[in-house]
């Protein structure tokens, strides 16, 4: 063991617990991880018809607003991944700046929200690898999404996705890393290149961000652009990843707000040059395409078949790193929790194994109910959606149960938490910077979860569906709170597994 790995395993027993994973990542592993979670490529190609089709061309503005706020919460995150370098990082952080049942509610929802969004991730693969190639659509038939074949397909490509992920990180975080290393760099090289392709393809000048094709009729653009403005919130969640593998990491204290800070800005970025050349290379803003196909068409349009193909693949490649990276976090708060006897099985679930320094366990369970999860596009894509954008709603919930009391300490300038200027710190820019992420917090969670129709029931068929996440919040929260109770009666009994 390196000096290096001596000092941080010292330091991870000074905040309660005993190395027990291997510290195997880097700078670049670590940044690799958050921005592999977030995937421009993947999540813009995949959302990209979603604000185009609410609030047409001048959705674009809702990239940077988004982006602010989001940045803002961040800033919050990467002070506490410095003060505080554990896996499990939003029930950990949770816990000790509030208390316990609030982290665990933490921990609960964060967990939920990963495991669906590791589903969400997979199932993208139906969207490209059968327009790669025609082969990949393994049942036969109609290879669209919506279609009974296309979401079977769906399920079946997902599944095997989450089981390559599953077995991959079972190797150790090492080899884990290396194949996020190689996707990010694959997707970074992708966006760049796709990027200055469509800009080399311009139909337009910039100022088609001032276009909204009328799609607010006689009435307001505001309701539209609010609605636009789910894209970006769906794509700009997860940059906290890095700091889930924080016990994996060498030096966490500098490197996972580093890296935390990394993939947003590079995200951001990347995202709106991204969304702005597919805008002035589009062959036609009018076109319905660009509503239900979005930038893989105006990729294939502009760039030909071949080469529209080739980005396809990328995209792919990209998808993979994805729910790779987002499975990864999800272990590590099923590991955290059990750690702490928080859950059932803790002992199982809290198991590291002797020759990868991984929690194989947590993984596989991960693994399970994320294609469980994939089970509900079973000829019922409408409801899979919703179950989406729910996931979505309870992980900007999850980020407030660490906001909001961080803001509390800073209010009462609390001495607890302070965060160390040596290793990251806001400084007199911790209060405002607090108070945006929180304001802005709480308008995405309301925005993100109103009860609109053609979000969460496009078809029009179900009350229940167009009210599926106010619902559905209630739903976790209370059984969370009935699971909470049965986890504190049973820890009265039984010690945390491996806890100092």
């Amino acid at each position: 063991m390196t000096a290096l790995e001596e000092r941080d395993s010292s330091d991870l027993t000074g905040l309660g617990y005993a190395q027990q994973l291997h510290r195997g990542l880097g700078p670049f592993a670590s940044f690799a991880s958050g921005f592999s979670f977030v995937s421009i490529l993947t999540t813009v190609f995949q959302l990209f018809i979603i604000g185009y089709g609410f609030g047409g061309p001048a959705y674009i503005w809702t990239w940077p607003i988004v982006f602010v706020g989001q940045f803002c919460v961040c800033l919050v995150f990467a002070e506490l991944a410095a003060t505080y370098p554990i896996a499990g990082a939003i029930y950990q952080w949770s816990r000790r700046v509030s208390n316990d049942p609030i982290g665990w509610m933490a921990g609960w929802l964060m967990q939920i929200g990963y495991i669906v969004s590791v589903a969400a991730i997979a199932i993208a693969l139906q969207a490209v690898l059968p327009e790669v190639w025609s082969g990949f659509q393994l049942v036969g038939g109609d290879p669209d999404p919506t279609s009974p074949t296309g979401a079977l397909n769906a399920i079946v490509l997902g599944s095997i996705c989450i089981a390559l992920c599953i077995v991959i990180a079972s190797f150790g975080v090492t080899r884990m890393a290396w194949v996020t290393r190689t996707g990010v760099t694959i997707e970074i090289v992708g966006v760049l290149v796709v990027v200055v392709l469509l800009f080399t393809h311009a139909q337009r000048g910039p100022e088609v961000v001032l276009e909204t094709n009328g799609v607010q009729g006689d009435g307001s653009y505001v309701w539209p652009f609010l609605a636009s403005m789910l894209m970006a919130a769906y794509v700009m969640y997860g940059f906290d990843s890095a700091a889930e593998l924080s016990e994996e990491t060498g030096d966490p204290r500098r490197t996972a707000p580093q890296a935390i800070i990394r993939c947003m800005l590079l995200s951001g970025v990347g995202g709106l040059l991204l969304i702005l050349a597919a805008l002035v290379a589009s062959p036609d803003l009018a076109a319905p395409e660009m509503s239900s196909v979005g930038i893989a068409w105006v990729v294939t349009s502009q760039l030909g078949d071949v080469l529209g193909r080739i980005v396809l693949a990328v995209v792919a490649i990209s998808i993979f790193s994805a729910a790779l990276a987002i499975a990864a976090s999800a272990t590590r708060v099923m590991f955290s929790m059990a750690r702490d006897g928080r859950l059932p099985f803790s002992r199982v679930l809290a198991h590291v194994s002797p020759r990868t320094k991984t929690p194989i366990w947590s993984g596989v369970v991960v693994g399970v109910l994320s294609i469980g999860v994939l089970l509900i596009n079973l000829g019922q894509t409408s409801v899979f959606t919703s179950v989406t954008s729910i996931s979505v709603v309870i992980v900007y919930l999850a980020y407030l149960f660490v906001t909001v009391p961080r803001l509390w300490h800073r209010l009462r300038r609390s001495a607890r938490h302070e965060a160390d200027p040596a290793h990251f710190s806001l400084g007199r820019w911790g209060l405002p910077v607090n108070v945006v992420a929180v304001v802005f917090g709480v308008f995405l969670l309301v925005n993100i979860g109103w009860p609109r129709q053609a979000v969460y029931d496009p078809d029009g068929s179900s009350v229940v569906l167009q009210y599926s996440a106010p619902l559905a919040v209630v739903v976790v929260v209370v059984l969370g709170l009935g699971a909470y109770a049965v986890m504190r009666r049973q820890a009265r009994d039984a010690t945390p597994v491996e806890r100092h």
